[in-house]
């Protein structure tokens, strides 16, 4: 595996640092008016999501680790696993259905997601950008309210709550970000 600097770390990087995986959430480089430079690096456990705040100065050389990403066929849920597929070689896997924390609702039947694999346990899944879902519950339109950024609550299918425009109802379709779960336009 590369050896990095300290200074060359980035958010997003996965990195080999006491005894465990850890991922650049935050990096601050800061310069002090005494002292060398260094950087404040915000790092999350990627196996049980503990945190951390490391400085690393640029002398200092951390092991940066390369996750293998593969896209994966979601099959079904059972016993709070997920049962998914490889979509090149077929080979079935299980992984723990808390590794899509609050995205998890989102996740439907057949659908492709992206898993990173350290050799081979799987670390973190990530769903597609957007996804559609129906809207199950909204309060009627009123009519004249259609004032610049008025939202109002709607229930999905998933049983989500988001904030929707107010021209959006009931047993409509909708596309929602997944990665920040709000709106994003009718489908």
């Amino acid at each position: 595996m590369p050896k990095i600097n300290g200074n060359e770390i980035r958010p997003g990087n996965v990195l080999e640092h006491d005894g465990g995986l850890w991922a650049a959430v935050k990096v601050d480089h800061v310069k002090p008016g005494k002292g060398g430079a260094f950087a404040q690096v915000e790092l999350k456990n990627l196996r049980d999501g503990r945190k951390l705040n490391e400085r690393f100065r640029s002398a200092d050389k951390v092991e940066r680790v390369r996750l293998e990403q593969k896209d994966m066929q979601f099959l079904y849920e059972s016993d709070g696993l997920l049962n998914i597929m490889d979509t090149e070689t077929f080979d079935q896997v299980t992984i723990p259905a808390d590794i899509l924390g609050e995205r998890r609702p989102f996740l439907q039947d057949g659908m492709t997601i992206v898993v990173e694999f350290y050799e081979e346990e799987a670390l973190n899944a990530t769903l597609p950008q957007k996804v559609i879902c129906k809207i199950v519950e909204t309060e009627p339109v009123v009519k004249g309210q259609t004032a610049a950024n008025s939202f109002k609550p709607a229930v999905l299918d998933n049983g989500v709550r988001v904030m929707v425009p107010p021209f959006v109802g009931t047993d409509e379709d909708i596309v929602v970000n997944t990665e920040t779960m709000e709106y994003s336009e009718r489908a």
